[in-house]
């Protein structure tokens, strides 16, 4: 490891300590990387700009995100929630099952686990707190963990931007995570369970069955968004790039022409907060580059690779060290930089051991996704807790057990492969 690089480490550590965004963080060691190497800082700007073109996959990014607020800035959200209430409501802690159902049916059109969170998760939170007079700090940990479903059930950006560093079929690794996001889903909702009988939450209001029938009519049209994308994507009729584009106008056709929720005022304000989110998320990506061209010059890569190979672990003893680590780590280091940065430098040793990389790629992101939830530093935590001006203490508190039940639910993946690829392989994957 040369001096430039632990002069990389140092920067971005130290930036990251200061607490400035991810983004710049990695920016700003990358650049301090080619600086103290005495390479041209041209390199910068040749890196992300020759990986941002070749990177047709990263198009899906904005077009999720735009599809993700239109449907909370319409009516969408709220007809979600009254058909989730429908089918599981009647229950005891009724709404905090609604509110993992509704989590599951909006993952399918987000792909993206703070869209869940600012969208369906803030009405989750009111009715929970409102109606249902739950704790405060119940209704906001339950609604973080629920929202960490959305990446898994496709589509997910998480698994976009995996199958760009990983060189792998997009389509495979959205096939790999529907079980798994039904896994989370039955753990959370059995964790609910529990903690009803436990503390004796109160029975969801019951509905007659004609009531119940026209919820489910309300929220018909965008129920049927998944069978669409996922439709399209499986008989060939557009990429899952394509499909990104095909959620946008679909969401857009829903809330501004069927349901005439959202104004062009409305609209305009959407575009605007969609670029503001695309930008963040591409900055990131951006500067992942120049960190992932200092680990491939300095060869971490093949190293960390013939080190693992060295001591002999066999897949499945490297795939539970390798969660047991980015538990530990997900706690501390932005689940982002996890993504972007370790993650890559970790695949060469995949790929030796014989691990697939769809298996590896979604085992990994329910891991990351854990992460925006655990105590000190879950961003979906933060967020969740700003918006609803909950004390993030009472947040974190509650959220253990869910935090408990999810991580059950990893290791189940971890130990069961055919959770993950059953799926894909059904479908003709044969990675």
């Amino acid at each position: 490891m040369s001096t430039a690089f632990l002069i990389l480490i140092a920067v971005f550590v130290g930036m990251a300590l200061l607490r400035l965004p991810v983004a710049f963080a990695m920016l700003a060691a990358g650049l301090a990387y080619l600086l103290a190497g005495g390479k041209d800082m041209a390199l910068a700007a040749e890196q992300i700009m020759t990986s941002l073109q070749q990177s047709y996959v990263l198009l899906a990014v904005p077009m999720f995100i735009l599809a993700a607020n239109v449907m909370n800035a319409g009516t969408i959200s709220e007809r979600l929630w009254g058909a989730a209430n429908a089918m599981v409501g009647r229950f005891k802690g009724g709404l905090g099952h609604v509110t993992v159902i509704v989590s599951v049916i909006f993952s399918s059109m987000s792909g993206s686990a703070l869209a869940d969170a600012a969208g369906p998760g803030m009405v989750a939170v009111r009715m929970m707190r409102d109606v249902a007079k739950y704790p405060a700090g119940f209704a906001v940990a339950l609604t973080a963990a629920a929202a960490t479903i959305a990446p898994i059930i496709p589509p997910s950006i998480p698994m976009v931007l995996y199958a760009l560093f990983a060189n792998t079929s997009v389509a495979a690794l959205f096939l790999g995570g529907v079980i798994p996001g039904l896994i989370m889903a039955a753990a959370l909702m059995l964790a609910v369970a529990w903690l009803a009988r436990k503390r004796g939450l109160p029975t969801g209001e019951k509905i007659s069955a004609r009531e119940a029938l026209c919820h489910l009519a309300r929220a018909f049209l965008p129920m049927t968004l998944p069978v669409l994308l996922l439709g399209g994507i499986w008989t060939g009729a557009f990429t899952p790039t394509e499909a990104a584009a095909v959620a946008a106008l679909y969401a857009m056709l829903l809330a501004g022409f069927v349901y005439r929720a959202l104004n062009w005022k409305g609209l305009y304000a959407v575009f605007a907060e969609s670029l503001r989110s695309s930008t963040v998320v591409m900055l990131l990506i951006a500067s992942a580059f120049i960190i992932n061209y200092a680990v491939t010059a300095e060869q971490i890569d093949q190293q960390l690779a013939a080190w693992i190979k060295s001591m002999d672990l066999s897949p499945l003893a490297f795939m539970l060290t390798i969660n047991v680590l980015f538990i530990i780590l997900g706690c501390l280091i932005d689940t982002g930089t996890l993504l972007l940065v370790l993650v890559p430098v970790l695949l060469p040793t995949v790929k030796a051991l014989g691990i697939d990389p769809v298996y590896f790629g979604v085992v990994v992101i329910v891991n990351l996704m854990i992460g925006l939830v655990t105590p000190p530093f879950g961003m979906v935590l933060f967020v969740l807790s700003g918006l609803t001006k909950t004390p993030l203490a009472a947040v974190s508190r509650e959220v253990v057990v869910f935090c408990a039940a999810l991580v059950a639910a990893l290791f189940l993946m971890v130990l069961v492969p055919g959770t993950v690829l059953w799926l894909p392989r059904m479908f003709g994957y044969a990675g």
